[in-house]
C-alpha cells in the first residue's frame, strides 16, 4: 500500500504516520527527513542538496525525486509507503509516479486530513512541550496532569511524562503563522488534487476528531 497524506501543520498527519508505521510496518518518507539524513550521511544525492543549500537555493524538484528514488529502492518491495510533504504539485505527482512505476508500485491512495481552520488555530496556539523529554501538550485539550485550569504552564506545574518543570512554545504557533500556512498548504495542494480525484483515489477523513477516530478512519481506507 502507497499513500499520500495531506493536511496542513497541526492536521496531525505526523501523529497518524506514526501510527500507520505501528500498526501495518509502513515506512513515512518525509521530504524534510529524507533531505537531512541524505546530507547528513553524505550519500550522493546528500551532498548534491548540500552544496545547493549551502548556496542558499532551494532544493529541485530532481534531487527530491532522487531522494525517493534511493529510499524506495532500499525498501523491501512488501512494505508500504507514506508519501509526507510530496508531491506539491501536479509536475511533482507525474513524476512520484513514474518513480513507484520503476520500483514496481503504484500510488493506492491520497488521503487528506480536513480541518477547521478556527479549530486548528485553538489547537496549534495551545501546543506547548516539555523542556526536558519533549512531551507534548496542550493548554486547552491534553494539559499537564496538575494543570487544572487552561493557563500557561509554569514552575509550579510539573510534566505528567517527567516532572520536569519547565515548558516551551514554538514561536511559529501563532494564529498569523498558522493562517499563513493553511493558505500555503491550499494554495500547493489546489494543483495535485483535481488529477487524483479524476482517479478516484481522494478520500478525506475529519482531521479534528479524536486521535483514535482519525485512525480507525484511515484504517478503513486502507482495508
Amino acid at each position: 500500500m502507497n499513500i499520500i497524506l495531506l493536511g496542513p501543520p497541526g492536521a496531525g498527519k505526523g501523529t497518524q504516520s506514526a501510527g500507520l508505521v505501528e500498526r501495518h510496518g509502513m515506512k513515512q518518507l518525509s521530504t524534510g527527513d529524507m533531505l537531512r539524513a541524505a546530507v547528513r550521511d553524505k550519500t550522493p544525492v546528500g551532498l548534491e542538496a548540500k552544496a545547493v543549500m549551502d548556496r542558499g537555493e532551494l532544493v529541485s524538484d530532481e534531487i527530491v525525486s532522487k531522494l525517493i528514488d534511493d529510499n524506495l529502492a532500499a525498501m523491501s518491495a512488501d512494505t508500504g509507503a507514506i508519501f509526507d510533504g510530496y508531491p506539491r504539485t501536479a509536475a511533482q505527482g507525474e513524476q512520484l509516479d513514474v518513480i513507484l512505476a520503476k520500483h514496481g508500485r503504484s500510488l493506492d491512495n491520497v488521503i487528506e486530513l480536513e480541518v477547521n481552520i478556527d479549530a486548528l488555530v485553538e489547537r496549534i496556539t495551545g501546543r506547548f512541550s516539555c523542556a526536558n523529554c519533549g512531551a507534548i501538550y496542550n493548554m486547552n485539550t491534553k494539559p499537564p496532569a496538575d494543570m487544572k485550569t487552561p493557563t500557561s504552564p509554569d514552575g509550579s506545574v510539573p510534566c505528567t511524562n517527567c516532572g520536569f518543570t519547565k515548558f516551551k512554545q514554538r514561536p511559529d504557533d501563532n494564529e498569523e503563522t498558522v493562517r499563513t500556512r493553511m493558505d500555503e498548504y491550499r494554495a500547493k495542494t489546489a494543483p495535485i488534487l483535481p488529477g487524483y480525484e479524476m482517479r478516484g483515489i481522494v478520500t478525506r477523513v475529519d482531521g479534528m476528531s479524536g486521535i483514535d477516530e482519525v485512525a480507525a478512519a484511515i484504517d478503513a481506507i486502507l482495508t
